[in-house]
């Protein structure tokens, strides 16, 4: 099994230190929701979300894993309820991937937000999905969540 396909085993088994374990140390995540994370605070990203979602409906499917010695690409979609309007949400993601060692030094995933935002908050999410301040609002308020949890730690 190559290391993209442990990393999405990891996560469908809600497992966040096997996922972490498949990134190295100098690893570099980004995505629309969190922006760029480095290093330990992109495997803390898996570990707070996994643990935000113990004991709930939430579940993880991956496919088309594709990968050779230096990088690597998968799809994956996530099924969810968006805790603060209890609404479900279905994220189809495209990741991208470099390797290094063996491990993930390179994360990149990409989604619609515009179609997140508009399953996650409505109507208000249809409005302001796709606008620049709401990318922003968004990463400062998950970033701002993962500093809380990792004070915590």
């Amino acid at each position: 099994m190559n290391v993209i396909e442990k990393f999405y085993t990891a996560f469908k088994d809600l497992d966040a230190e096997g996922m972490a374990a498949c990134y190295h140390e100098e690893v570099v995540f980004e995505d629309p929701a969190f922006g760029e994370l480095k290093g330990i605070h992109a495997g803390n990203m898996w570990r707070m979300l996994l643990e935000s979602q113990k004991g709930k409906e939430f579940m993880v499917n991956f496919s088309n894993v594709k990968s050779d010695a230096e990088k690597g690409s998968a799809s994956w979609e996530a099924f969810y309820n968006f805790s603060k309007a209890n609404r479900k949400v279905h994220n189809k993601i495209e990741a991208k991937f470099k390797l290094k060692d063996g491990l993930i030094i390179d994360h990149r995933d990409d989604f619609n937000v515009k179609t997140w935002a508009k399953q996650a908050m409505g109507f208000k999410g249809v409005l302001i999905g796709r606008t620049k301040f709401f990318k922003r609002k968004l990463n400062a308020q998950t970033n701002g969540m993962l500093a809380k949890w990792e004070a915590k730690q």
